[in-house]
């Protein structure tokens, strides 16, 4: 049965602005593309796991990406263009929208996330929950006028969207933003005095880290050739204290990161997600960052995961037994997490071949 604070979360939710499609709004172009403006808070993950690729997919329009971050719109051409929210939008940006629309061939918008979810959740601090209400809650009311088409990252997400007819848009990352090298991982090279165990989390898995702390601590008791390496924000950071041979680091601006994956490897990468409403509507990006680092992943059971492991990639229920017992099993064998690395490689490389069909709304006739 839901608490008190549950049922008071989703009635407070279910009053939240929601994507709506325009008045008259039939999913298609208002008239023949001749570009695509991207408008979102970029260089982020969002944009680089669903929408760059796809944008550079054989018989898509020209395009351009506008950062909203600035107090001015970009100087961008409107005429027969095609805008893509990515997540955010500004004042200046719905300004610009508002004062273009006539010369527009549509409007779009990208959601990767259940936001009301997020934002009546428990793990989001408020500084966080009050940024989306600012820039992905609050800009609806005038967006939604202009509206032709929403796309969600999964089937679950675009059924909590379906006043708007979500249009379901799979993580589809560039090959050079996960790869720079063959495809398979060869165990025998890897450093074999050590074992890195890394969980790299957001700002909004207050609940897993507290899931995994006592299995680390357990696991590094029993395993002197493990060591642990967590990023933790402000309210995190405590549950990690005390641990030896525990590194804690605080979450990167997204170059950062990527740049911190081309400098090192890690050989187990712990994605763990606790049943929740907002993790409900979770994709599985975090492969991407997994394949990045040349790990090998352990992934939750669920839906954006896959509810049973299958072939080589590791995928167990939530529950601490579990997972200890899967980590200890890759720590031991080295061989073992060689092949559960490429089995996510392989996964990631079918995300990539995807992008290839671009955007099917918006392709050059």
């Amino acid at each position: 049965m839901s608490s008190a604070r549950e049922r008071l979360a989703r009635w407070i939710e279910r009053r939240l602005p929601q994507p709506r499609l325009r008045e008259g709004a039939t999913g298609r172009l208002r008239r023949p593309v001749k570009r695509i403006i991207v408008f979102g808070r970029i260089p982020n993950p969002t944009f680089d796991y669903y929408l760059a690729a796809r944008l550079e997919a054989p018989d898509m329009p020209s395009y351009q990406v506008a950062d909203i971050r600035g107090r001015e719109t970009p100087p961008v051409d409107a005429d027969g263009a095609f805008v893509i929210i990515c997540r955010y939008a500004s004042p200046s940006v719905l300004r610009w929208i508002e004062s273009h629309a006539e010369r527009l061939s549509g409007v779009g918008l990208f959601l990767d996330d259940d936001i009301p979810a997020v934002v009546t959740g428990k793990d989001a601090d408020f500084f966080y929950r009050l940024f989306l209400w600012y820039r992905a809650l609050w800009p609806l009311r005038r967006l939604n006028r202009h509206l032709d088409i929403v796309w969600a990252s999964t089937p679950h997400l675009a059924s909590r969207l379906r006043q708007a007819k979500a249009v379901v848009l799979p993580p589809a990352p560039p090959k050079a933003l996960w790869s720079d090298a063959d495809d398979y991982i060869d165990a025998q090279n890897a450093v074999k005095s050590e074992v890195l165990i890394g969980y790299h989390a957001t700002g909004v898995h207050l609940e897993e880290h507290r899931f995994l702390r006592p299995i680390i601590a357990e696991v590094l008791r029993e395993r002197p050739q493990a060591r642990f390496e967590v990023f933790a924000d402000r309210r995190a950071r405590a549950i990690w204290q005390g641990l030896d041979r525990v590194q804690i680091r605080e979450p990167m601006p997204w170059m950062e990161y990527l740049a911190d994956a081309k400098a090192r490897r890690i050989d187990i990468m712990l994605v763990p997600l606790a049943p929740s409403h907002v993790n409900d509507s979770r994709a599985p990006t975090k492969r991407i960052d997994v394949a990045r680092y040349r790990a090998a992943g352990v992934f939750s059971a669920g839906a954006a995961y896959g509810h049973t492991s299958c072939g080589a990639e590791l995928r167990p229920s939530y529950d601490p037994t579990s997972w200890r017992e899967v980590i200890f099993q890759l720590v031991d064998d080295l061989e073992g997490r060689g092949n559960v690395a490429n089995a996510t490689r392989m996964a990631v490389l079918q995300m990539t071949l995807a992008a290839d069909t671009g955007f099917e709304a918006l392709r050059a006739r």
